[in-house]
């Protein structure tokens, strides 16, 4: 089955129309409905208007729709108005003809023209959207259609088709277009009921019903967001539809009103108990530059959808090509850094602190190395329908390893501080191993499986349309950012520390080269940390709706070259790696030399500490 949309932009009609100030704002809703038709002075007004309405036009309700039209759409006079069709609903309700459909959505199209729009704001009940899209569903389930096909209202700023269905029918799809004079540009959308959801339904007749708004997603306040920093902005046509209930799904297309190419569409529907836009029951099936296609979950409370804007998703050429590059640099650096600390592991390793210098650059490369597979098949996958579970498998151990990357560069740290304060009393290396794994895959193993156990259930692990930590709804994010941030910040404190107590003279000749270990550390601390920090740094400001593209680009080139930056300076640059490749690839002589030069230098210290 399908639905059809058209809404134009523009609205010719009430323009002008402006607030009152705040001391009359609610004060002035009763005096527009005539005394004649509500006592002004009646304790409850919109309760008198239901009897009004119930001894004057029980049949239609149209002795209202001159007085609501006549009366100026203030802050003050959409909350009444809100109020009155709550009251029509709930007590006018019983056998809605087609007359009271049109009677009952004219009333409601007044408050929901395009320059009206603005007066919603200083209503001071912000769920009055919500209640609004929640009434004309409710008093749309009440009405039965009469014929195969009904055009059942037709306003500018809301209009309802009525079809009935059942399991052998034939034609899928119905349609319906909003269309606002002196213009031809429109908004599109359509719904469509998959055959495999109709052949749910009995032999006899069924009816579906599909309304469309092209304003209301401005006044939708989600309850949770309503302080937010990063509100989410409706991109589309909010369609509602009432189904039967044996139909649980159905597939949308969605034009959008904002068509530039930094944006991209999340497909949602509204949670009418909770007052906000679920993403979960909604898949994106396709994101253009110009329309969107949903595939939604039904149910009594996700009635309506649309799709909102993600400003925080990027989508450039640019981009991806910088992605792709980086990351093929960045894989094959860390494979040949790994080789390289394999070819020479026995000649750099002559102390506990150099062994252990060497067991975490081993490990930053493997963190990352791992962490960029993982982020590859996030990507492939992502690209294809997606599965939740497997998009949480890769999520939960991109996260894991990025995460041991950084805990790896702590416990470097953590190795300086070691030698600079220790001096006569060293740890077994089997000790130091334990310590160092602890720290560095232990740690971040905690912080994402808490983050999955927080988060899953409620599905607001991973952010829309990527395998990667949420941002908008739980922040799952800052399980990330909090401690990459927080260890780079203990480095330079760390690395600020060295360069104070290395100016002091040290005494003995292993002392002396454990104090040049560290500084190799240091160094290699020094560069490395500030370039990670500055990424994700990066990666953080591109969080902030409206950044600039250019933050975007950085961000991928620092973190896409990051195997790089390892192999230069956890590598290349150290003069002792260098030496000891040369050795390695000169004549027997030249390794017999480099064994005794290993065989002189002190071996682990001068006294051994039990762990």
């Amino acid at each position: 089955m399908e639905i059809n949309f058209k809404v134009l932009k523009e609205n010719p009609r009430l323009k002008g129309c402006k607030d009152l100030n705040n001391t009359s704002r609610f004060s002035v809703a009763a005096p527009f409905i005539p005394l004649h038709i509500v006592d002004y002075q009646a304790p409850e007004p919109i309760e008198s208007v239901a009897q009004v309405i119930q001894m004057n036009c029980p049949l239609d309700y149209a002795c209202i729709i001159d007085v609501v039209k006549s009366s100026e759409a203030t802050s003050g006079n959409i909350a009444f108005i809100v109020k009155l069709l709550k009251n029509i609903s709930t007590h006018l309700s019983d056998n809605v003809t087609q007359e009271k459909m049109k009677s009952y959505f004219k009333v409601a199209n007044h408050i929901l023209d395009k320059a009206v729009i603005p007066n919603w704001a200083f209503i001071p009940d912000k769920n009055a959207g919500s209640d609004l899209l929640q009434l004309v569903n409710w008093f749309a389930r009440r009405f039965r259609i009469q014929n195969e096909l009904e055009h059942i209202t037709d306003e500018l700023f809301i209009q309802t088709k009525g079809l009935h269905i059942n399991h052998n029918t034939s034609e899928r799809s119905f349609s319906f277009s909003m269309n606002v004079s002196n213009t031809t540009e429109g908004i599109l959308g359509m719904i469509e009921v998959p055959r495999q959801e109709l052949w749910k339904l009995p032999p006899n007749a069924s009816e579906a019903i599909g309304i469309a708004f092209p304003t209301l997603g401005a006044v939708l306040k989600e309850a949770h967001l309503q302080n937010a920093s990063l509100p989410r902005h409706v991109n589309g046509l909010v369609v509602s539809v009432i189904l039967p209930e044996r139909l649980k799904q159905i597939l949308f297309t969605f034009e959008k009103i904002n068509k530039s190419r930094n944006t991209r569409a999340q497909c949602v529907g509204w949670h009418s108990r909770e007052r906000r836009w679920d993403e979960n029951v909604c898949e994106t099936t396709l994101d253009t530059a110009s329309k969107v296609k949903c595939w939604c979950n039904y149910t009594n409370v996700l009635m309506s959808f649309s799709i909102l804007m993600s400003p925080m998703s990027v989508d450039n050429k640019v981009l991806d090509y910088i992605t792709c590059i980086g990351l093929s640099v960045s894989i094959l650096s860390l494979i040949v850094c790994l080789i390289i600390e394999a070819t020479v592991w026995s000649r750099v390793v002559v102390t506990e602190i150099s062994y252990m210098r060497h067991v975490c650059i081993v490990n930053i490369a493997v963190s990352l190395l791992t962490a960029n597979v993982w982020f590859i098949l996030g990507s492939n996958f992502n690209k294809k329908a997606q599965n939740y579970n497997w998009c949480v498998v890769v999520t939960f151990f991109s996260h894991f390893f990025y995460l041991s990357l950084f805990f790896w560069m702590l416990f470097q740290a953590l190795l300086i501080v070691y030698g600079l304060l220790v001096v006569f009393r060293r740890m077994m290396k089997s000790c130091m191993m334990a310590i160092g794994f602890a720290i560095g895959y232990g740690c971040p193993l905690v912080i994402a499986v808490t983050t999955v156990a927080i988060t899953v259930p409620g599905k607001g692990y991973m952010r829309h349309g990527a395998c990667w930590l949420n941002w908008d709804n739980t922040k799952a994010l800052l399980a990330f950012a909090i401690p990459a941030l927080l260890i780079v910040a203990v480095n330079l404190v760390v690395v600020l520390v060295v360069a104070v107590n290395t100016q002091r003279p040290s005494i003995g000749s292993s002392r002396s080269q454990d104090v040049a270990i560290i500084i190799r550390i240091s160094k290699n601390v020094a560069t490395l940390t500030p370039l990670l920090g500055l990424t994700w740094g990066f990666g953080i400001a591109t969080l902030i709706e409206g950044t600039s593209l250019i933050f975007h680009i950085i961000f991928a080139l620092l973190n896409a070259f990051q195997g790089f930056f390892i192999l230069l300076f956890g590598a290349i640059i150290d003069h002792k790696i260098r030496d000891a490749l040369r050795m390695r690839m000169s004549s027997p002589k030249g390794r017999s030399k480099a064994a005794e030069n290993a065989s002189l230098s002190p071996t682990y210290g001068s006294k051994v500490m039990n762990c």
